[in-house]
């Protein structure tokens, strides 16, 4: 029998449906996988014993014919959703000893459909990076190898936990949080499936804050059709959260199809960036070619304002973060660092000086000046004029495609250390995914193909509001055309 961690989610919530193994067996499997993987980083905190009970809860409710939609499943959840009474880091020293008091939307969702909950997953703090590099516990180590080479590399960030514990068959999927890419790329250097859905699709309630306009969960796996079930589990209508929209739940699982006959695919002509790799531009131009051939038309548009979408988003994110990050003050929750005979502004600045990363001083400092008396016009109001123009730019080539089509980073995954100290080359990781983010639309990477290192790089689909099963079913497509079936070989746990 094919190992469990190696099936899809699909896979073993059918396994499990005709008794071919147990939940408990299923669980342990994978905490066997998380203990022999600990060189990956990839968890912050492990929570076997709770995992082991909802287990047993599941096969219980198995038996009875009761059981939820993610009954036994192993998920791991990125340590940004508050767990009830299980630490809730952020991935930072402000919040090293944080229990929180109550469960995140999301989560509560996931519990309630049965999943079970090996442990928290590492991140960039706060969510604030590219690489999975500025964790106050440590860098996840990618999974992945280059063709030849022993270096180790970045998962992408800031969900390079989540998206490394699923490349490495530790989960059968994961939750993310996307705010400019951080779903979409650790996904692509990877090799794993992950969606962004529509802004207000999932709750916000309960996830630690870093830009409220911007911030949506969402999940990872290694299918699509992985992604549509556990999407469909932590979607709907929270009125916790001002954001959560009103919507249906659509049954994504049932209704995907991968059938795109007589859609409009548009290829915007702007993401062809100066200095593209011809590996990249060939994968981009083969998925189009997927496409036609699975029935799809292909269209060229153009998005206009696609250039100014990095630096706006450099903007605005930053500000909101800078006002989110108020709180953390040693007052009412978190790290207190109090300096012997200090002032109340002396704790403030203590604690924050030891409690929060360099790259989270560094956006703090830069959303505080942009929020300034004196610059806010020049540049917070600005950046969200030009939001409200790439926002009409998407509406306008909706008017004549239905998809979008274009890659979703501009590189495979790279050397660990390799950008952590040009802020600017790290940034510019997340030019693909950005205008999407900004305009609050639906967009899923799906890996399409391995550059000449042997690393996998993905492609983006993006949709129109709410259009989450057109961008599966596209995304299906695409998963079917290209066949890619190459994981990581694991050189991890050895002894």
């Amino acid at each position: 029998m094919t190992a469990l961690t190696e099936l899809s989610l699909c896979a073993m919530r059918e396994g499990l449906g005709r008794g071919d193994f147990s939940a408990r067996e299923l669980v342990a499997a994978h905490l066997a996988a998380i203990e022999a993987a600990r060189e990956l980083n990839a968890f912050i905190t492990e929570t076997p014993d709770l995992a082991l009970a909802a287990a047993d809860a599941a096969d219980a409710a198995l038996a009875r014919g009761e059981a939820g939609p993610l009954a036994g499943i192993p998920l791991g959840i990125k340590d940004l959703f508050c767990t009830e009474g299980v630490r809730t880091t952020a991935a930072s020293r402000i919040l090293a000893d944080f229990r929180p008091p109550y469960e995140s939307g999301v989560t509560a969702r996931l519990k309630a459909a049965g999943a079970a909950f090996v442990g928290k997953l590492n991140l960039d703090e706060f969510a604030m990076g590219s690489s999975n590099e500025t964790s106050a516990f440590g860098p996840v180590v990618s999974p992945w190898r280059a063709r030849g080479s022993n270096a180790p590399l970045v998962p992408g960030g800031s969900s390079g936990g989540s998206a490394a514990a699923v490349a490495a068959r530790l989960v059968a999927g994961a939750t993310g949080t996307d705010t400019g890419g951080s779903i979409r790329q650790p996904a692509a250097f990877t090799g794993i499936c992950g969606i962004k859905p529509t802004y207000g699709r999932c709750s916000r309630y309960g996830i630690v804050a870093f830009a409220s306009s911007l911030d949506q969960a969402g999940p990872m796996a290694r299918t699509v059709a992985d992604c549509a079930l556990l999407l469909e589990a932590m979607a709907g209508h929270d009125p916790r959260d001002a954001t959560s929209l009103e919507e249906p739940v659509p049954a994504w699982s049932q209704l995907l199809s991968g059938d795109i006959r007589g859609r409009r695919i548009g290829v915007p002509r702007e993401y062809r960036l100066e200095g593209m790799s011809a590996d990249l531009d060939a994968l981009w131009q083969a998925g189009a070619a997927w496409l036609r051939d699975a029935g799809a038309e292909i269209v060229d548009i153009s998005l206009p304002h696609t250039m100014e979408a990095l630096p706006t988003y450099y903007i605005l994110a930053p500000a909101e973060a800078s006002s989110n990050l108020a709180r953390y003050d040693g007052v009412r929750f978190g790290l207190r660092v109090m300096p012997e005979c200090g002032s109340l502004a002396d704790m403030y600045c203590a604690t924050r000086a030891a409690g929060f990363g360099a790259e989270v001083k560094r956006r703090i400092m830069l959303g505080t000046y942009v929020l300034s008396a004196g610059y806010y016009d020049a540049y917070y109001l600005k950046a969200q004029k030009v939001r409200a123009l790439i926002m009409r730019d998407f509406e306008t080539a909706f008017g004549t495609c239905d998809l979008i089509l274009t890659p979703s980073a501009p590189t495979a995954a790279f050397a660990l250390g390799g950008k952590v100290s040009d802020p600017i080359a790290m940034y510019l990781n997340d030019v693909f995914t950005v205008p999407a983010s900004l305009a609050g639309l639906p967009a899923m990477s799906v890996p399409a193909g391995l550059d000449p290192q042997g690393l996998p790089l993905g492609l983006q689909v993006i949709g129109r509001p709410l259009d989450e099963l057109g961008v599966l079913d596209a995304a299906r497509a695409i998963e079917r055309a290209a066949g890619f079936a190459a994981a990581p070989a694991r050189w991890w746990g050895a002894a």
